[in-house]
């Protein structure tokens, strides 16, 4: 059976328990700092860690940093002495050098972006001339067989107006024919 624990017990056993996660979470951000060559400061902590800043100054929390800090400066001051620490005139420099390469690779990557549009844009409007050419030929194509089509037609008109000539020809000959003959027998039958 369990103990029945009152409203503040269990307010307190809670907040004991916040209180050993943020320490716990404090500390595993110091070592990480450590480890990543990140400078450790109160505040960088703090921020990292999402705590508030009066956690890292508390009493068991206080001393971890600090000692950290420390083995940091030591290590900071045994890099001077054997002359591997850059100096902040020397940080300075490789910035600035950092920046101006940073810029011609900027200009070299903007001029690299236009000649590739540029490349780009020849090769659609090549794609592009050769589908119109494509079409033109088609197109030529098309009308060399209608005007071939015209011209057989044209010659099929002539011809036909020519047989309806000869026709109509025959039909007046005919006629005239007929009547010829109606005539005669109309005269013939009249004697």
């Amino acid at each position: 059976m369990s103990v029945k624990r009152t409203p503040a017990e269990v307010l307190v056993d809670s907040r004991r328990r916040d209180s050993r996660r943020k320490r716990a979470k404090v500390l595993e951000t110091v070592d990480a700092m450590v480890s990543s060559d990140q400078p450790v400061t109160f505040a960088a902590v703090a921020k990292t860690a999402g705590v508030s800043n009066w956690l890292v100054y508390a009493d068991g929390v206080r001393e971890h940093i600090q000692t950290a800090r420390d083995k940091q400066a030591a290590r900071v001051q045994r890099g001077r002495l054997a002359g591997t620490a850059v100096s902040a005139s020397g940080l300075k420099t490789d910035l600035e050098l950092a920046r101006q390469e940073i810029a011609l690779l900027r200009a070299e990557r903007d001029k690299l972006k236009g000649a590739l549009q540029r490349q780009l844009g020849q090769q659609l409007d090549q794609v592009a001339a050769g589908d119109l050419i494509a079409r033109i030929n088609e197109l030529t194509q098309q009308n060399q067989r209608l005007i071939a089509e015209r011209d057989a037609l044209e010659r099929e008109k002539a011809e036909l107006e020519a047989k309806l000539a000869e026709t109509e020809e025959d039909l007046g000959a005919t006629r005239t024919s007929l009547r010829r003959m109606i005539r005669a027998e109309n005269t013939y039958r009249t004697e």
